[in-house]
């Protein structure tokens, strides 16, 4: 036994390779390197769940009909009454998603792809006492999203971030999340019954909960010149250092290279902080320095939460709505795992090791 099921192999995919030695992420045969920067949103959708559905998956088909889909989901944004408002925006983004049918087919899947999309941004504008607002079927994916959160159309560097970020984070080999998701598809409950299982898994702060501690690390370092002293000490604390190490990789986190691009058109065009990036990239430097120094046995570089906070930030979407951003990106990869293990695998079912009393004979 393995605890945590370190190394224990569970599921044979076509999905996505996760080489932790190499640092290297492999979604469908094609290398993160390649997508990020090169494919949409909808690219990397159509990419992950074609042979795996009722029908045939194109990227154009499934662009209008998606659209279509987020403008058919928005009719449930009315279900949101008083206490669902006041719930962490993921919980009431699940909660809305529950109302929605369960099933197997494309049009299943869709829906599913687009009621996160919807339901976050109108769960943080009721939240903040603003109006929810439409969702505008010709638009892409990524677009709407930002134009429903913002009310306003945004920038052509802004639209290619998000996406490089949907795209990075859509897939991720066998994650909790994921491992989550193929369980409950094991038992045939359906598309929305395994999103749902896998959204309970991200919002844990091992998972995908993480990203917005990154931000409070920032603000408490203060300044650059400050970095290496508030590292330092936070270490002879005995904390943790948020945006570092993985579980998985033992080499830099390719993602957190893919994310950091992404910021660069962003930060040219004025549309982020440059004193923010400035100072992220020098604890970045002085943390790997550091950790480097004080754990020369342990591999810990950055990860893919370090860059995501930063990245997320500049769309303007508020910290307590990270996970929710992340849920966006990996509803794709949770569904086509949870179709692949409907058609090819079995009811998931490990056996536990009973360490408790024995019972006592008479």
């Amino acid at each position: 036994m393995n605890n945590g099921l370190e190394d224990v192999v569970a599921a044979e995919t076509r999905l996505s390779d996760v080489d932790g030695e190499a640092g290297r992420l492999i979604i469908r045969g094609i290398s993160l390197d390649r997508l990020v920067g090169r494919a949409t949103y909808e690219d990397t959708a159509a990419l992950l769940l074609d042979g795996l559905l009722d029908r045939p998956v194109t990227v154009s088909d499934l662009k209008a009909r998606l659209g279509r889909m987020r403008a058919e989901v928005f009719t449930h944004v009315q279900a949101m009454d008083e206490a669902l408002s006041k719930l962490p925006p993921v919980d009431a983004m699940r909660a809305l998603i529950a109302r929605l049918p369960d099933g197997e087919d494309f049009e299943t899947a869709l829906r599913l792809l687009a009621a996160p999309a919807v339901f976050l941004p109108a769960v943080l504008r009721l939240q903040k006492g603003e109006a929810p607002v439409a969702p505008t079927p010709a638009l892409s994916q990524s677009a709407d999203i930002l134009a429903m959160l913002n009310a306003g159309l945004p920038s052509r560097e802004q639209v290619a971030a998000l996406d490089a970020y949907l795209v990075t984070i859509s897939d991720h080999g066998l994650n909790a999340s994921t491992f989550a998701s193929r369980v409950v598809a094991s038992t045939r409950a359906g598309l929305t019954s395994s999103v749902l299982a896998a959204i309970g898994a991200l919002k844990g702060p091992l998972h995908g909960g993480a990203p917005g501690p990154v931000l409070d690390m920032l603000e408490a370092v203060g300044t650059e010149a400050d970095a290496k002293v508030w590292l330092v000490r936070a270490l002879d604390r005995g904390e943790r250092l948020m945006g570092f190490g993985h579980r998985v990789y033992r080499v830099r986190d390719p993602r957190a290279d893919a994310l950091k691009g992404a910021l660069k058109p962003l930060t040219a065009t004025g549309q982020v902080d440059r004193d923010r990036i400035r100072l992220a990239e020098a604890v970045e430097q002085a943390a790997l320095a550091i950790l480097k120094e004080r754990k020369p046995d342990r591999p810990l570089d950055v990860n893919v939460e370090f860059y995501t906070a930063l990245l997320l930030d500049a769309l303007k979407f508020p910290r307590e709505a990270f996970t929710g951003v992340f849920a966006i990106g990996r509803t794709v990869g949770w569904i086509a795992h949870a179709r692949e293990q409907s058609l090819e695998g079995r009811l998931i079912r490990p056996r536990s090791v009973y360490v408790g009393p024995m019972h006592q004979a008479a």
